[in-house]
């Protein structure tokens, strides 16, 4: 396959694949954020709870 052929091709994937991949992409960001939203939010009322029970 020539260079030509190469550039080509690229372009094609490109042309074609690149929204799909960055949708993925995208989606793939937004749950890793959310699961450490969540982390977050289970440390600090694990950390809250803890904290309150030691006032009494």
């Amino acid at each position: 396959m020539g260079v030509v052929a190469e550039q080509q091709v690229l372009y094609l994937f490109y042309e074609h694949m690149a929204s799909i991949i960055y949708s993925k992409a995208l989606e793939d960001a937004q749950l890793w954020m959310r699961n450490r939203i969540e982390n977050i939010e289970i440390d600090y009322f694990v950390l809250y709870c803890n904290t309150n029970k030691s006032e009494y």
